[in-house]
């Protein structure tokens, strides 16, 4: 389809609607129509497996479902059942049920490395308890995040960093720190200039480069020597990389982690994990101070458990994680060739693991380019694709990765274009996308 005819008029109106009612027009920022091009965010219907379908009647091949959060596709029929069991039975009662013991005993499980494990609903109160947590257990104020990891909290002491930090006292954001990923030296270099400070270094194990060769044994021998918690924050690499996570796959364990996304396959469920030591400090059976940890209405919500345990159990029994990789590979390889083809593999640059594809869009100079991104995703979407990033699902048949290719093929073309003008503003229509991070609107 002529990006020229693609319209959205119903998507449109409906964005307005948001906006009138809702800050930012939508409930996670990643999901602003700011973030596609001027008219062309579709407002979603409904999902089945690998394609979503707009309020406008669009079919499209989708990545990146839910933040990363869909990786078995949506409505998948196993987590569905297991999700429909529950709800007839209650879903939140004055004490634990007994699916909390069995979601826990299948979490420890799947993640040997973790003793204890606790559930909330979203990432960002899982990692500020395992902070909170770090504080209480070394008597310590500065928490040390790694500068190269663009998200970690919605709360105080992270988004104080961030172009966002609007509302958050100096004084919060003074006792946040940070270092660079893969430098063991300049990290060391930081501890040792606050030392007897920092009560914990916060990063992800793995991004879209693989830890260089001993890293992340590297930061464990560090964390203890300079008597930090280590933890990783595992909402990404959690199942993606392995069934136990980052963790599992390179065999080195954190003080503690956190789980979230593909836990629940769009249901909302997050895990706090790590040493029993550690961990009981927020429970009951211990002498010291009480570290107020976690404590949800809707933590343990039934239904939710049930569908974590669903998501283990398939990807377990159906080698999920071996699946993504099989499927990004094959999807990357396309996407380069047909870059390569139209003679733009410098600036269409697919990278990162195979089960969690990103891509940059870069202009004639060969840096990145939000005015080029928005040319990009006007073409896929056209094109019947929707694809914020190239994270796969286990949901998408090879038809689904062709039909993709021959889009990134028909956008490259334009790209071309682009390039030879040195200048993409006439493939525009509108306002280039925008960053989520930035001071003004």
């Amino acid at each position: 389809m002529d990006t020229e005819e693609f319209q959205l008029p119903r998507s449109r109106q409906a964005n307005e609607r948001l906006h009138a009612m809702i800050p930012g027009g939508a409930h996670t920022y990643a999901k602003g129509d700011d973030q596609y091009p001027e008219n062309l965010a579709p407002v979603i219907s409904h999902g089945r497996g690998a394609h979503v379908w707009d309020i406008d009647g669009n079919r499209y091949v989708e990545y990146g479902s839910g933040l990363r959060s869909v990786s078995l596709g949506h409505a998948h029929p196993r987590v569905t059942e297991a999700v429909r069991r529950e709800l007839d039975r209650g879903s939140n009662f004055v004490r634990p049920s007994i699916v909390e013991v069995e979601a826990a005993e299948r979490f420890l499980a799947t993640v040997p490395t973790a003793e204890m494990v606790k559930f909330a609903k979203n990432g960002s109160d899982a990692t500020t308890a395992a902070v909170r947590l770090a504080r209480a257990a070394t008597g310590r104020p500065r928490v040390a995040v790694c500068a190269d990891h663009p998200f970690f909290s919605v709360d105080d002491w992270f988004i104080g960093t961030t172009p966002m930090s609007a509302g958050i006292p100096a004084a919060t954001t003074e006792l946040t720190v940070a270092f660079p990923y893969g430098d063991l030296a300049a990290t060391e270099k930081l501890l040792t200039r606050h030392q007897d400070e920092v009560a914990c270094l916060i990063l992800e194990p793995a991004t879209h480069t693989e830890p260089p060769p001993g890293y992340l044994a590297g930061l464990r021998e560090l964390a203890d020597r300079h008597g930090c918690v280590l933890i990783f924050d595992e909402m990404i690499t959690g199942l993606r990389w392995s069934e136990a996570g980052a963790q599992g796959l390179y065999g080195v364990v954190p003080d503690l982690s956190t789980f979230g996304k593909a836990l629940g396959n769009g249901f909302a469920v997050s895990a706090l994990a790590g040493r029993r030591d550690l961990m009981e400090r927020g429970g009951l059976r211990h002498s010291g101070d009480r570290v107020f940890l976690l404590s949800t209405t809707h933590g343990a919500e039934t239904h939710s458990l049930a569908a974590a345990m669903a998501v283990q159990t398939t990807y377990v029994e159906e080698g999920v994680t071996a699946r993504l990789h099989a499927l990004g590979e094959r999807l990357a390889a396309g996407v380069r060739d047909a870059a390569a083809s139209m003679g733009v593999g410098d600036h269409i640059v697919v990278r990162g693991r195979a089960s969690n594809l990103v891509y940059a869009t870069l202009d004639e100079n060969g840096q990145p380019s939000q005015q080029y991104r928005t040319l990009f995703l006007r073409q896929l979407l056209a094109g019947g694709v929707l694809a914020p990033s190239f994270v796969v699902s286990s949901a998408l048949s090879d038809g689904d990765i062709d039909r993709t290719v021959e889009a990134a093929a028909q956008a490259c073309a334009v790209y071309r274009k682009a390039l030879d003008a040195a200048d993409p503003t006439p493939w525009l229509a509108g306002r280039p996308v925008k960053p989520v991070f930035r001071r003004l609107a």
